[in-house]
């Protein structure tokens, strides 16, 4: 009946667009993300206009366009070595090793040999650059511990475990692992494509792939670039597609070709003879636009996004297309929305490079200090001992020798900075990148996944992050719809009693109705009250209805590949879990024409005539259809959100409708997806006099959309109810949880879905985001930068209002940080407050002139939900926070449309799941489940940051205290550079006498175990406020190490000032000093780290006790009289440990030295512990003492929710299928 209208109506449409087309065919220029997205084309395209010819690749190379290969690496063979020198070079301490390195070749100023420094600093680089290679190409962690990690001490889990256990664990892992970023390159790259080329198709890789190629694709098949639709196998070029990896959604999208190219068919001869001309916009992000022009037989046809199929979609329910490439590789939508690979560095790297500028200037500052005291020395004291110490060349001039003087002590003195940090550095990430990697409680058993660490020098970041992002469709929830309850005349069904009326939880012993009479029934669906069913084999009248509405009521298209196999193609999750519902209870939706839809009822094929679709849009927020039953009947059944199908029912509904109404409540209650549904008879007579009207608007040039929004509420009025639905978009397992626990945890949530706000609302309230206990709920949906301003400005009014008016309430302090001025502006707010806007208004929000408002008032807020938001301006919101925050960001997601966001947080989380791998080639860290973000976070985050806190402030702190009594030494020295160890202690120190304890701790230290971190989330802050280590607690660090080292040269010269030893010889001598400094060193460190340990394992205890171990074994053989004689220029403390660590005094100088350096430090803890303990000492105590107690934290209580109803239709991106399916083009 309204084919006629539609199809006019496609055609007005169509001259519109060409119309537009031709006023507006300026090629444009397309800013992406930042400005500088991706490699090679991406980011802001040069072209003012794209031409490109079918079939004349002689022509389009004239443009110089890019092929079809796509690079995500970060590296090549060629630019591996530059690229990875300078990033490492980024490090202020390689450049700074890399200078004194230089100052060691010359003689004149070297105390110490030139391999002290080239050795560890090779190793070094050779280290960071393997790893960091391993992260970029197919190597996996099995292959980089075979090649690298075996042969390192520190490796502990090659040094104390059997190497078969350790290869079966990396076996597995080796087996397990998706492949990094070039070995998926490789495999994209090299996939095969149908290739129209001298007249037949022939296999083509996809990178050899050029824009002007014709490409045949496959049902089923990714779309290799982006292509011009041309021809189908479908009726009228149409064809349907999936874009989950574009924009996140899953049900399918239509595109047609134009009718003068579809009539092409699967001809070769004549598709190889098409010589189209097109011209289009640049490349650009924007992936719901396009605008061009195809030139052909000198005609012009307007071409828009209907026409176009976009890498990375998904050909589906067609047999076959025709397509040409206008755009390839790095200029496809995909590759200009994915963004550039960015070098991530954490904020500790950041501040050690800070502090390794301090260090250096402090370096300088000692220098300068014993270079004027060498140079006054030489002046007043110096001439007169060279009858003693001799000169082979005499430095005449004071000053010129404390200018010598000054370069050797930066040599000497340089073990401030050891170039062992930043080896011990990596090895300690990489441990803590395997232990993620073996945790097994993170490992999703039912899909074989375990979680994987794909960047290795981010792992402390997750102990501080304050901001998640969030992709919603796939990452929050299964995006699976399950019909879950309904309401039906008065009674609700879906819930279970026992025997004495009490409902029952729903479990796996809970037996589901048995749907074995229906043959066609969906064998995964699972319904668990046994009453509906029997309601409908005992013939209530209701019932029947309600499931015969569900099985007419929809734009489902069927399809029915073998006998008793029955297919949908559904427009929305949502309306095939109706649909399949109606099928499991015995009313099948088998078929449809344009004119009839055919339903099996129990049994009975029933064939009823379609008179007409009321399509679903947003206004409406509902569907009807008008169908006539065999007997004649005109019916029309309805379907849509509540607050609007009620207002259009009979008055004789008031009591069904008010206990429908509790049924909706207690349904969104629980956080379901509710519908109602309602039907009316129509006369013949009504029912023509209507059609008549319809037939009016269809023709009228002037408001048409309005009369037929019009016509359409004539007829869907005194409506009679049936009653309504309730279906559940489950969330992921444990995502309610996991999302209070972060809530908790000061952490802030937003969540950036291209989906519905409607959608994106009902997810929000599922998972506890939102709630009705909030203050405020700020909704902005303006158009233009005015509304969208004044939305935020009274959001803004609303939360410093509500501020000063509230004294209860949860509060949440902001700091706002202005970048370019460095000021704070605190403000707190009472009360929980939720933002939620819509793209078309974030577009404008993220405007220059705004986003200081957006962010203020967004920061503000627990939970940010931006909706319909594009895969660029996900990635622009995430760089908006960190632009006006100093706070981590995280961004977690599973599509290709994340891949931009997750690559600008500081820390990209992948999702293994339903669309694909690409986000999780694109992440630094990737699992199966949402869930396992919370022990990411609370238990390998707060650890990791933990250990490397306590690992770089013991590492400051033992390299000052030795290093520093080079410093005092040098006033009893005349200042002349002398060191006050034997050399070898000094090349040996950081090396072997206090690598492997600090190693150990940083590797397996813990200050709570890993359910306490989980259950108190509050033990995650000090990460967020980076309290552990700071610019204070290095200063700290520095005071502590300069005190030892005072107390480390002090005691023992004083102690050996004039002393005898107990044989009555003079013991005072520069060796037996050396010696004695060098022990009390090494057991003062090693006692201050037993004290700084937390958890022990028997590998501490090993490696504390046999570092001093070591260091007496090592100590008496170099000064041992065997080895003297081999090398006696090399070992000249002959005999000198035997004799000095011989007598009693000398022990109770190590005694004294090393309780006055370590008990201020024990007595000041003590004193802090008991007077002042932080929540990880209480927590600690509780662990010890094995209390059974709850966690501090009081988790949110489940909230069933008041006048929070949400229609099933926030499900349904667009409108319907309706205009498709009356005008028989899918057919």
């Amino acid at each position: 009946m309204l084919k006629v209208y539609q199809e006019g109506l496609r055609l007005l449409r169509h001259i519109d667009m060409q119309t537009l087309a031709a006023k507006h065919m300026v090629s444009l220029s397309s800013k992406c993300c930042n400005g500088d997205e991706g490699d090679g084309h991406q980011g802001i395209s040069m072209e003012e206009e794209r031409r490109v010819k079918a079939n004349d690749p002689e022509h389009n190379e004239k443009f110089q366009y890019a092929n079809n290969r796509i690079k995500t690496s970060k590296y090549n063979i060629l630019t591996f070595l530059p690229v990875n020198l300078f990033e490492q070079f980024q490090r202020v301490a390689n450049a700074y090793f890399l200078f004194l390195l230089i100052l060691q070749l010359i003689p004149e100023i070297s105390s110490l040999s030139w391999f002290t420094t080239i050795v560890p600093l090779m190793v070094v680089f050779t280290i960071t650059a393997v790893k960091d290679v391993t992260d970029d190409c197919g190597m996996d962690s099995g292959s980089l511990s075979d090649a690298f990690l075996l042969p390192w001490s520190g490796n502990l889990m090659y040094a104390f475990l059997p190497v078969p256990v350790i290869q079966r664990v990396l076996m597995k892992i080796k087996q397990d692992r998706v492949k990094f970023r070039h070995k998926s390159d490789n495999q994209v790259n090299n996939r095969q494509a149908e290739v129209l080329i001298d007249g037949r198709l022939q296999n083509e890789k996809w990178m050899n792939v050029r824009p002007g190629d014709i490409i045949k694709l496959e049902n089923n098949t990714f779309v290799a670039a982006d292509l011009l639709l041309l021809s189908s196998s479908e009726p009228h070029g149409l064809c349907y597609i999936e874009t989950a990896e574009l924009d996140g959604e899953t049900n399918l999208k239509v595109r047609q070709a134009l009718p003068v190219t579809s009539e092409l068919g699967a001809d070769i001869r004549r598709l190889a003879e098409f010589d189209g001309d097109v011209v289009c916009e640049p490349p650009n992000n924007k992936l719901d636009k396009f605008t061009g022009v195809l030139f052909w037989k000198d005609n012009r046809y307007s071409l828009n996004n209907e026409q176009m199929l976009l890498r990375g979609c998904v050909l589906r329910n067609t047999g076959w297309c025709f397509g040409m490439v206008i755009f390839a590789g790095p200029d496809t939508k995909l590759m200009q929305n994915s963004g550039r690979t960015k070098f991530k560095r954490t904020s500790i790297d950041r501040l050690m490079n800070t502090l390794v500028l301090w260090i250096f200037g402090f370096l300088v500052c000692m220098g300068i200090i014993l270079a004027i005291g060498n140079s006054i020395w030489e002046q007043q004291v110096g001439a007169h001992f060279r009858i003693y110490l001799y000169w082979s060349e005499v430095v005449n001039s004071s000053v010129f020798s404390g200018f010598l003087t000054f370069w050797s002590y930066i040599i000497i003195l340089n073990s401030v900075v050891p170039i062992s940090l930043y080896v011990s550095v990596e090895v300690i990430r990489l441990g803590h990148s395997y232990f993620i990697n073996w945790d097994r409680k993170m490992y999703y058993p039912k899909k074989d996944i375990p979680a994987e660490v794909r960047t290795t020098t981010l792992n402390e970041e997750l102990g501080q992050v304050e901001y998640i992002f969030s992709d919603k469709t796939g990452t929050i929830t299964q995006n699976i719809m399950t019909f879950n309850k309904c309401s039906i005349n008065g009674k609700t069904y879906g819930d279970v009693y026992d025997d004495l009326g009490w409902k029952t939880e729903i479990n796996e012993k809970t037996v589901p109705v048995d749907f074995s009479f229906n043959p066609l029934a969906d064998r995964k669906f699972q319904f668990y009250d046994h009453s509906l069913i029997e309601s409908i084999k005992l013939g209530d009248s209701m019932v029947h209805e309600f499931f015969r509405l569900l099985s007419l009521c929809h734009t489902v298209m069927s399809e029915e590949k073998n006998a008793g196999e029955l297919i949908y193609q559904v427009q929305s999750p949502d309306e095939g879990a109706l649909v399949t519902a109606a099928r499991n209870f015995g009313f099948i939706f088998k078929s449809r024409t344009p004119e009839t839809i055919t339903v099996e009822e129990m049994g009975k094929l029933v064939t009823y005539q379609l008179l007409a679709i009321l399509d679903f849009n947003n206004i409406r927020k509902r569907m009807s259809v008008i169908v006539q039953t065999p007997d004649g009947q005109i019916k029309l059944y309805c379907k849509g959100a509540d607050t609007v199908l009620f207002e259009r029912l009979h008055p004789s509904n008031e009591e069904l409708m008010y206990l429908t109404s509790d049924h909706l409540e207690e349904f969104a209650g629980e956080g379901l997806r509710t519908l109602a549904l309602a039907y009316k008879s129509l006369t013949e007579e009504h029912f023509k006099e209507w059609f008549k009207i319809l037939q009016e608007e269809n023709t009228s040039l002037d408001s048409r959309n309005e009369h037929l929004a019009a016509a359409y509420e004539e007829i869907e009025k005194d409506m009679m109810l049936l009653g309504a639905t309730a279906v559940e978009d489950k969330l992921q397992e444990g995502v309610t949880e996991t999302i209070d626990s972060l809530s908790l945890a000061n952490i802030k949530i937003w969540v950036l879905t291209g989906d519905k706000q409607e959608t994106a609302m009902n997810i929000g309230y599922s998972c506890h985001m939102l709630t009705d206990t909030m203050n405020e709920i700020f909704i902005v949906t303006g158009h233009t930068v005015m509304e969208v301003r004044e939305e935020l400005r009274k959001a803004k009014e609303h939360l410093f209002g509500q501020s000063k008016d509230l004294s209860n309430g949860h509060v949440f302090c902001e700091k706002m940080q202005e970048s370019k001025q460095g000021s704070v502006l605190e403000e707190t707010v009472t009360g929980d407050y939720a933002l939620v806007i819509n793209g078309h208004s974030l577009a404008h929000a993220l405007e220059a002139d705004l986003e200081n408002e957006f962010v203020e008032v967004a920061c503000m807020c627990q939970t940010v939900i931006c909706c319909r938001v594009t895969p660029c301006q996900k990635a622009q919101v995430v760089e908006l926070v960190k632009k006006h925050r100093k706070a981590v960001t995280l961004a977690i997601g599973d599509g290709a449309n994340d891949i931009s966001m997750i690559k600008s947080a500081h820390i990209g989380i992948g999702i293994s799941g339903e669309e694909g791998m690409q986000a999780v080639l694109a992440s630094d860290y990737s699992f199966a489940q949402f869930r396992y973000l919370k022990r990411l976070l609370f238990v390998h985050g707060r650890w990791s940051y933990f250990r490397m806190c306590k690992f770089l402030c013991y590492f400051f702190y033992k390299n000052f205290s030795f290093t520093l009594v080079h410093f005092w030494f040098g006033f009893f020295c005349g200042f002349s550079a002398q060191t006050v160890y034997d050399q070898w202690f000094i090349t040996l120190f950081n090396i072997v006498y206090a690598s492997l304890p600090v190693l150990a701790m940083g590797l397996f230290d813990q200050d709570v175990n890993d359910q306490n971190s989980m259950d108190y989330a509050k033990l995650y802050e000090p990460g967020q406020l980076n309290l552990l280590f700071n610019k204070h607690t290095f200063f700290i660090c520095i005071a502590h190490g300069v005190y030892t080292s005072f107390a480390l040269f002090f005691i023992p010269y004083g102690a050996f000032y004039n002393t005898a030893g107990e044989d009555g010889k003079h013991i005072a001598d520069y060796q037996s000093f050396a010696v004695t400094v060098a022990t009390s060193l090494v057991i003062v460190v090693s006692v201050q780290i037993a004290f700084d340990t937390s958890y022990w394992t028997a590998i501490n205890r090993f490696f504390v006790l046999g570092s001093i171990a070591v260091y007496f074994a090592i100590l008496f053989a170099m000064h041992s009289d065997g080895i003297f004689v081999i090398f006696p220029n090399h070992f000249p403390f002959v005999g000198n440990a035997r004799n000095s660590l011989s007598q009693i005094s000398v022990w109770l100088v190590i005694l004294l030295t090393t309780v006055v350096s370590v008990m201020p430090v024990i007595t000041f803890r003590f004193l802090k512990e008991d007077l002042n303990p932080t929540i990880t000492d209480q927590v600690r105590k509780l662990q010890k003492s094995r209390r059974k107690q709850k966690p501090l934290q009081n988790y949110m209580p489940r909230v069933y929710r008041r006048n929070s109803r949400r229609s099933a239709y926030a499900f349904s991106h667009q409108e319907g299928f309706g205009e498709l399916i009356t005008s028989g083009k899918n057919m």
